[in-house]
């Protein structure tokens, strides 16, 4: 049985646990990077186990994606064995047909990050890899056949544009964005899936649109609340109902993902370096921190 890693994004920190499995075990994981967040394993309804992480905390938005220590959280993946990770983001949107509560499972990324760890192989003379497909297009295909079953809106297919943050974008950023046919922003996926990737760990995304990226439609300003103005009431209820069917959304997700056999390019992704003798078997002497 293949290990799965849910890696929930924005509103993780709201949502009941025991609404994606029962609790077996939390614990936080020591390694080269620091700790990494808290680690969930649940035992599903169909009595098997997978593992649950909330990026941005426990109990609210405590930590901003560029503080986020994603080196630490992929390495404590890996040393749990798993192989797949289903992670969950809330970007803006750069077009108007994909509204706020929508769903996007995005393949291709603009990197427009600044200051993050990207690699775990910063001494090692590693990690020159291939980046097409971006994201494991296994786990694309279980979302997709998911969604399509759901009767919620979604799309398939979508290029998100990662910045650093913690900042919104400025109106000039969204339209050079739109101009390199960027279609949604965020400021998460980069660096995770790329250091996923580097250890050999499927990775694939499901999106739900938080709001109207900056300059989309012609918002005022509104003090003291989310987004100051960029999300009316109603879109709010749209995001809000999103959030609350992820735990519907992952748990037949990962049903799917645990009894997949992996026959995708992830899974051998460092193989150059294995048959070069540059690597071995051990992934934690792979790693120069």
């Amino acid at each position: 049985m293949v290990k799965v890693l849910i890696l929930g994004g924005s509103g993780a920190y709201f949502l009941e646990k025991e609404a994606f499995g029962k609790i077996v075990e939390k614990k936080q994981v020591d390694t080269p990077f620091g700790l990494s967040n808290p680690i969930y394993k649940l035992k599903h309804e169909n009595n098997f186990e997978f593992f649950f992480l909330s990026r941005h905390g426990e109990k609210d938005y405590e930590i901003t994606a560029p503080f986020v220590n994603y080196r630490a959280n992929i390495y404590a993946a890996k040393s749990l064995g798993v192989e797949r990770i289903v992670a969950w983001t809330g970007p803006g949107s750069m077009r108007e047909d994909f509204k706020p509560g929508d769903y996007v499972i995005p393949d291709d990324l603009l990197d427009f990050t600044k200051s993050r760890k990207y690699t775990f192989f910063e001494n090692g003379g590693l990690g020159f890899v291939r980046q097409s497909p971006v994201f494991c297009p296994e786990i694309r295909d279980v979302l997709n056949s998911v969604l399509k079953t759901s009767g919620f809106n979604y799309h398939c297919g979508g290029t998100y544009v990662c910045t650093e943050g913690p900042r919104l974008e400025t109106p000039a950023e969204i339209e050079m964005f739109k101009r390199m046919e960027g279609e949604l922003v965020g400021m998460t996926l980069i660096p995770e899936v790329f250091l996923a990737k580097e250890l050999e760990i499927c990775y694939g995304a499901l999106c739900y649109v938080t709001n109207y990226a900056e300059g989309i439609k012609p918002y005022g300003f509104k003090s003291g609340v989310l987004f100051e103005g960029m999300l009316t009431e109603e879109q709010k209820e749209q995001v809000d109902l999103a959030v609350s069917n992820f735990p519907k959304i992952m748990k037949k997700v990962v049903e799917v993902l645990v009894s997949k056999e992996r026959n995708c390019p992830c899974k051998s992704l460092m193989e150059r370096y294995r048959l070069k003798g540059r690597i071995g078997e051990n992934w934690k002497e792979w790693i120069h921190s």
